[in-house]
């Protein structure tokens, strides 16, 4: 059996909103900086998020195990929005230093 060293893999699961938090997108992915900046440079102009311009990210999650990711981002998605604006939110300060490295 292979043992498991937790932080070699990264997956997050990260909720993302428009300018007026009318909206709300959640996803998974193995790199998160790097999908946000495809979110905000509208990369498939057809999706979601670039017909709604969600690309203000208001949570995130981090897991060693895309499995485990996976059942969070679909445990947050069968959430009503109420429940998700409930989701407790990572500090402001680890936000701020993440984003600003676009």
């Amino acid at each position: 059996m292979i043992s498991h060293t937790k932080g070699i893999y990264n997956f997050y699961v990260y909720i993302l909103t428009n300018k007026s938090k009318t909206v709300l997108y959640t996803g998974v992915t193995n790199n998160l900086r790097r999908r946000l900046y495809e979110h905000t440079v509208k990369l498939n102009p057809k999706s979601f998020t670039a017909k709604y311009n969600t690309h203000f990210l208001v949570y995130f999650e981090h897991f060693g195990w895309i499995q485990k990711a996976i059942a969070r981002e679909k445990e947050i998605k069968n959430l009503n929005r109420e429940k998700k604006r409930s989701i407790d939110c990572k500090p402001k300060s680890k936000l701020v230093v993440f984003k600003s490295s676009f």
